[in-house]
C-alpha cells in the first residue's frame, strides 16, 4: 500500500530511511533476477542463443541482455564475495558492474583475489569510489597483465563523432590519460583567462568554444598557456625501488611506468610533499617562492587532491578552495577550515541547512538538511611508514 501524498508523513528523515531501506530490497531482487539469468544461461545454448532469448522475454537489445548474462555468471562464479554483498543489498547492479568490468580480463583465480581483497570495501561507496577501488587493486593483483592491457588500449586511442539531438554532437576522444587531461586543464586555464577579461559566456561554454577555435586555427588570443596536471607519486616508485600506481589528479590510479615516464619528461615541474611516516597524509609542501595565502591554497589543493564533498572526483586545481566557516561569520584563513570544493558543491554548501566541517589534515564532514552526516578524508600518498626513519615520502611531478 502506498503513503504517497499521506499529510501525517511531515519527517523527511524516516521518508529517507524509507528511501535506503527499499533501495536494498531493490537491491537484493536484483541479485535473485541474476541468480536466475545465471541459471538460464546454464540450461544450454550459445552466448548468442542465450542473449538473444533473454532480450525477446525483457524486451531489451540483444547487448544489454549480452552484458546482463556475463554480470550475472561473473558473480556466480568467480566473484563470490561481491554476490554475497549483492544478495545482502548493501551493492546494487551498477556497482556490482563496477568489480566486474575491471576483472573480465583477469584469470579466474585473479579475479577471485581481488573479490576476497574489495569484499570489505564495497558498502558505503558510490560508483565510481568503487570502480577505483577495484582497478587499484587489479593493478596489484596482476601487474603485468594490467601494464600489457595498459599499453594496448593507448595504441588504441581513437576520436568519434555522435550525432545528438537538437543540432549539436558529441566528439568522443579515447586519449592517454596524461594527454587527455593536459588538454582539459588547457582548455580550462584558457576559458578562465577570458573570463577575467570581462567574458559573460560560463566557463563551460568557453572551454568549448576555445576548443573550437583552436582546433580551427582562429587563435582566440589565449596562447601561451601551459598546462599543469598534478601527479603524485612516491619517491620508492619513481626510483624503481617499487612498482606502486601513482596517482594523477582527478582521474585516479596509473601504472608506475606511466609515471616515471611522465616525471622524466624536460617540462615536468618537481616539488617536494612531507608526509606523515604512519598515515600517509600530506603535512608541508616545500615551496617557498609565493606569499603565504598562494602556499595556503598550494597545500590545500596538494592535500586534498580532489573535491572535498563524497564521491565528488573534480580536481582540486579546477575547484574554489573555499572557507568551511566562511570568512565573513568569523572563519580564518587556515588550514582547517579550508577544502577546495566544485562551484557545484561550494553552492550546496550554502544552501539552507547544508553545514560543513574541516580538521587539519583535510578529514572533513558533511550534514545534510535531514541531519545525515558523511565523512571524507584525503587518501593517504602511501602506506604506513612509521619505520622509516625519514619521514619524507611523496614527490609531486606536474607535467
Amino acid at each position: 500500500m502506498s503513503n504517497y501524498g499521506d499529510s501525517s508523513l511531515q519527517d523527511a528523515s524516516d521518508v529517507l530511511s524509507r528511501i535506503h531501506e527499499r533501495a536494498i530490497r531493490v537491491a537484493q531482487l536484483e541479485a535473485e533476477q541474476a541468480a536466475d539469468v545465471a541459471l538460464f544461461a546454464a540450461t544450454g545454448g550459445s552466448a548468442r542463443s542465450v542473449a538473444a532469448e533473454l532480450a525477446l522475454e525483457l524486451s531489451v537489445t540483444e547487448r544489454r541482455a549480452g552484458a546482463d548474462v556475463a554480470l550475472a555468471q561473473a558473480l556466480t562464479t568467480r566473484l563470490p564475495e561481491t554476490f554475497a554483498a549483492f544478495r545482502r543489498g548493501e551493492i546494487d547492479a551498477f556497482k556490482a558492474r563496477m568489480v566486474f568490468e575491471p576483472t573480465i580480463a583477469l584469470s579466474d583465480e585473479m579475479a577471485r583475489q581481488v573479490d576476497a581483497i574489495v569484499a570489505a570495501r564495497l558498502a558505503g561507496k558510490n560508483p565510481s569510489s568503487l570502480r577505483a577501488a577495484v582497478n587499484r587493486v587489479v593493478q596489484k593483483v596482476d601487474a603485468e597483465g594490467y601494464e600489457r592491457r595498459s599499453r594496448a588500449r593507448r595504441r588504441d586511442r581513437n576520436i568519434c563523432l555522435v550525432h545528438q539531438d537538437e543540432t549539436m554532437s558529441t566528439l568522443l576522444c579515447d586519449l592517454p590519460v596524461e594527454q587527455a587531461s593536459a588538454i582539459y586543464t588547457s582548455l580550462d586555464q584558457g576559458a578562465r583567462r577570458l573570463r577575467r577579461g570581462g567574458e559573460v559566456r560560463t566557463l563551460d561554454q568557453l572551454r568549448a568554444d576555445v576548443l573550437v577555435d583552436r582546433l580551427l586555427n582562429r587563435a582566440p588570443g589565449d596562447s601561451g598557456v601551459k598546462p599543469v596536471v598534478y601527479l603524485y607519486v612516491d619517491l620508492l616508485t619513481l626510483a624503481g625501488l617499487n612498482e606502486d600506481p601513482a596517482e594523477l589528479s582527478g582521474c585516479g590510479t596509473v601504472p608506475a611506468w606511466l609515471a616515471r615516464a611522465l616525471a622524466a619528461d624536460s617540462n615536468s615541474v618537481w616539488r617536494r610533499i612531507i608526509t606523515e611516516p604512519a598515515t600517509g597524509q600530506v603535512r608541508s609542501v616545500g615551496r617557498t617562492r609565493y606569499r603565504p595565502p598562494a602556499a595556503l591554497a598550494d597545500l590545500v589543493q596538494v592535500r586534498d587532491r580532489v573535491c572535498q564533498h563524497p564521491g565528488c572526483h573534480r580536481p582540486s586545481q579546477y575547484s574554489d578552495i573555499d572557507h568551511t566557516r566562511d570568512f565573513a561569520t568569523g572563519g580564518h584563513t587556515a588550514e582547517d577550515n579550508l577544502g577546495p570544493r566544485c562551484r557545484r558543491h561550494h553552492r550546496l554548501k550554502d544552501e539552507p541547512d547544508w553545514s560543513c566541517t574541516t580538521a587539519p589534515g583535510g578529514e572533513g564532514t558533511i550534514t545534510t538538511p535531514n541531519g545525515r552526516v558523511y565523512a571524507t578524508k584525503p587518501p593517504p600518498l602511501h602506506e604506513n611508514r612509521a619505520k622509516d626513519t625519514t619521514g619524507e615520502a611523496g614527490h609531486e611531478a606536474a607535467a
